[in-house]
């Protein structure tokens, strides 16, 4: 028996992780680790002469549960001049996403608007240091439209 194209694509495919430019690591980090609670699996400090070495870490890839991003900054002679984000919004499926707004509400972070409940789902939707558009969501049965009231 032989594997179609489609089938074979379907079982190679495991894991979609987004991949955010960023303007300062620093401050992606305190967000993403401090705030959001991230644990940094992998990183990259250049050391070649090339790659204008600096002792930071300039790439990372980030886990929280089963989901990850990654995170690079860019060369201060190459920031974009566009907008970082626009148009794009990154969903991460929780269990239980006020659980996760509670806590990043007790780290500091500030989301965009407080939870609200859209197409089945509670969002908590949060934007990151560099703009770019981030929510946490998990399955509800309160009405469309309910807001989170505390």
């Amino acid at each position: 028996m032989t594997m179609t194209v489609a089938s074979a694509t379907s079982v190679n495919v495991q894991q979609a992780v987004p991949f955010f430019g960023v303007t300062n690591m620093e401050a992606s980090l305190g967000f993403y680790v401090d705030g959001l609670g991230f644990k940094m699996k992998h990183w990259w400090i250049p050391n070649r002469e090339e790659d204008k070495p600096d002792g930071r870490v300039r790439w990372c890839w980030l886990e929280l549960g089963d989901a990850a991003i990654m995170l690079q900054e860019f060369l201060p002679e190459r920031q974009p001049k566009e907008t970082l984000g626009t148009g794009a919004s990154v969903s991460f499926m929780c269990e239980d996403a006020l659980v996760l707004y509670r806590g990043f509400k007790s780290r500091g972070i500030q989301t965009r608007k407080r939870p609200f409940v859209a197409n089945r789902l509670w969002v908590v939707p949060l934007n990151d240091p560099d703009g770019y558009r981030i929510e946490f969501a998990s399955p509800t049965d309160a009405p469309e439209e309910s807001e989170l009231t505390e």
